[in-house]
């Protein structure tokens, strides 16, 4: 063997084998940390031996500070309940008194719309929405088999009862005297109209002109209509002819 393999097999010989200094240093830590608990046992039970209430007093405090400390925790755990579920509730309230305070408005309403496009059901739900924009009150889509030909109900601003008859036509099918005759026997008689409005996406005939304007009725044509959306007219209310139910009741049935 030679010195170099000597010199390897020796140094992996005092790798492995016992460390002498480590165990040593071991063992004085171990009997220096036993000591120390050995003292401060003895310092305890003569502490107990001789001062047994300060001993009672101290552990009394101890168990007191736990659990003042766990109240405390559980306290504002339910503290941060409690105001989690009252901003909850403050909200859910907010949302209901907007809801409250803010009516629905109906399908229609914006100026925008394209009458046209609608259904004549639609139709009927774009009118009552107007109402709705501009203060009318009370505002009841009532159209469909059977109305006496009241599509629209509702109360004006100033409390009058406006009866609107709503006629889906297309540009070529106007509104004539027989659909003005019709309405004019029923919105005054029947529905006790103080507004009579018919209104239509198309236009009148002159005869059905004539005869709206002989017994009051209010005649809303395509152009009116628009302007009446776009806020740039007048309201059917606003150009009904002075007199009211009684002037329109006796007009219809001179006319019917």
């Amino acid at each position: 063997m030679t010195a170099r393999a000597f010199g390897k097999s020796a140094v992996n010989r005092r790798r492995g084998g016992f460390d002498l200094r480590s165990t040593t240093l071991f063992f004085v830590f171990l009997a220096v940390v036993v000591s120390v608990l050995g003292f401060a046992a003895r310092m305890v039970a003569g502490t107990v031996e001789r001062r047994p209430a300060w001993v009672a007093v101290l552990v009394v405090v101890g168990v007191a500070s736990l659990v003042g400390l766990r109240r405390r925790w559980h306290v504002a755990r339910a503290a941060r309940r409690a105001a989690a579920a009252l901003d909850a509730a403050a909200r859910e309230a907010a949302d209901e008194l907007e809801a409250l305070t803010i009516p629905p408005q109906r399908a229609g309403a914006e100026a925008g719309v394209r009458y046209d496009d609608l259904t004549p059901e639609e139709f009927e739900e774009a009118i009552g929405a107007l109402c709705e924009r501009d203060g009318c009150s009370a505002v009841d889509v009532v159209g469909g088999a059977g109305d006496l030909g009241a599509d629209v109900v509702a109360l004006t601003p100033d409390g009058r009862r406006i009866v609107i008859q709503c006629k889906h036509y297309g540009g070529s099918h106007r509104v004539g005297s027989q659909d003005l005759q019709r309405f004019g026997g029923t919105c005054f008689t029947v529905h006790e109209a103080d507004v009579a409005v018919l209104v239509t996406t198309s236009d009148f005939t002159a005869p059905a002109a004539e005869y709206a304007e002989s017994c009051g009725i209010v005649c809303v044509d395509r152009e009116c209509l628009q302007a009446w959306t776009d806020g740039t007219g007048p309201r059917p209310w606003e150009a009904a002819p002075a007199g009211g139910w009684a002037a329109g009741r006796g007009k219809a049935g001179a006319g019917s």
